[in-house]
């Protein structure tokens, strides 16, 4: 009989990749994946601590899966990613329906844990391991987009971010081992990769050989038949010139720019520890823009962060305002245990975090909306992804803009093509079009 394993992602991109890496080796392992934890076998939460709610939902995913334990004692369960890094044998101490704690450095270390585990063994792999930070290429069910991870950790210890505790320090793939899995990614249908980091701009520093983001990102540019490339996330203290002179310059590079700002006030930067000005971040905005036609671009944004006053909440929303970014990602500020801020009083109620997240957001829809509008009659290269399961002349895909845009098509089409769709519409948070017949 199949085993089968079901696994739930919390969290970013990283996660996302990482989660592919552990069902690959759970397939190795005689596993089928399956989308039902009652018919699974193994189930695997990769976690996230970033914040606290995501954190809430892992306690809530436990408690169902020990109802599903309760019943079938054979019934296995993972905890893996920043939670288990961060809480460790806690995890099991505390819940004894769990099997196994795998942190962000253990997945290598998972094909013995999966053999212990179903000898009925319990145990926790939290380690940081110092070696250098290699990915074999893995099997993996992508569609026409994937995302490759080109290192991990964070040096930069922002006062609010548990990231450097629970991913490590940085350290960068090797760049030949990147550029052999994104090959086997395209020599296996995929078009598009998005590359990432949590500081893709300081990649390379930690390599023998001299090489940094930009040089990396031009010998992506090469590899044939890959179409389009993304990046995230990239630091604004060590985003520079180069980087945008490059994506200015090479077509398969969209015009796309996740770049966090977080705070509009040179006085919360600083206690954020962010290493730069508004001032400095508007610069570098503005020359981007002027350099790459068509820019999109997204933030991120964290209210409430302790000392925030009115005022400085002001200058958040004034740089939104100011900005215009298509997209933002805004969350209420939240303590991590370990970070500098979580010492700092946090004095703000959080019935004033949620009011100044709503102004934000607010705000934020009014310009997503005008910048939408902005692009009904454009003409737009659009990367197919899937048909509707209602209308069969519907396809989905995402502009350069990294925005969904739905069209209609009475030409049969494949995910993959890269097609003209004539915009016609604007929703709230996506666009329409109709295909357009050369």
């Amino acid at each position: 009989m199949i085993k089968k394993v079901y696994i739930k992602t919390f969290g970013c991109q990283m996660n996302e990749y990482d989660s592919q890496r552990i069902l690959s080796i759970f397939e190795e392992s005689g596993y089928d994946r399956t989308d039902d934890p009652e018919e699974a076998d193994f189930a695997v939460i990769n976690t996230c601590s970033v914040r606290e709610k995501p954190k809430e939902k892992v306690k809530s995913e436990i408690g169902r899966l020990k109802r599903i334990k309760n019943s079938n004692p054979y019934f296995k369960i993972a905890i893996a990613g920043c939670v288990a890094q961060e809480d460790g044998e806690a995890i099991l101490k505390e819940n004894k329906s769990v099997d196994l704690v795998i942190g962000t450095d253990g997945i290598p270390k998972l094909y013995e844990a999966i053999f212990r585990v179903e000898k009925g063994e319990r145990l926790a792999i939290t380690e940081f391991y110092h070696d250098d930070f290699t990915v074999p290429i893995f099997n993996r069910n992508s569609s026409v987009s994937a995302f490759v991870t080109i290192m991990k950790g964070c040096d930069n210890f922002c006062s609010y971010c548990i990231v450097p505790y629970v991913r490590g320090r940085e350290k960068s793939r090797h760049y030949k081992e990147i550029l052999d899995e994104v090959k086997f990614l395209v020599d296996n249908g995929v078009r598009e990769v998005t590359f990432l980091g949590q500081n893709v701009n300081s990649y390379g520093k930690t390599l023998d050989e001299k090489i940094n983001f930009t040089q990396f990102l031009y010998m992506a540019t090469q590899i044939v038949g890959l179409n389009r490339i993304r990046f995230v996330t990239s630091h604004p203290k060590d985003f520079n010139k180069d980087l945008v002179d490059l994506v200015a310059s090479e077509s398969k590079i969209c015009e796309y720019l996740h770049l966090p700002l977080q705070a509009g006030s040179n006085d919360i930067l600083k206690k954020m520890n962010r290493g730069y000005t508004f001032e400095e971040y508007e610069e570098k905005i503005s020359y981007a823009k002027e350099k790459i036609k068509g820019l999109a671009l997204s933030s991120d944004f964290i209210v409430g962060f302790p000392g925030e006053t009115d005022e400085d909440f002001e200058q958040t929303l004034k740089a939104v305002n100011e900005i215009e970014y298509e997209t933002i990602f805004a969350f209420k500020y939240s303590p991590r245990p370990g970070t500098k801020a979580s010492s700092m009083p946090d004095n703000i109620s959080d019935v004033e975090k949620a009011n100044r997240l709503k102004k934000l957001l607010d705000a934020q829809q009014i310009i997503t909306d005008k910048l939408l509008k902005r692009q009904i009659g454009e003409i737009q290269e659009i990367l197919v992804e899937g048909k509707s399961k209602k209308d069969t002349n519907v396809y989905s895909g995402r502009n350069r803009k990294n925005r969904i845009v739905n069209f209609t098509s009475e030409k049969s089409l494949q995910n993959g093509e890269i097609v003209k769709v004539k915009i016609t519409q604007a929703k709230k948070n996506s666009l329409f079009g109709n295909l357009e017949v050369s």
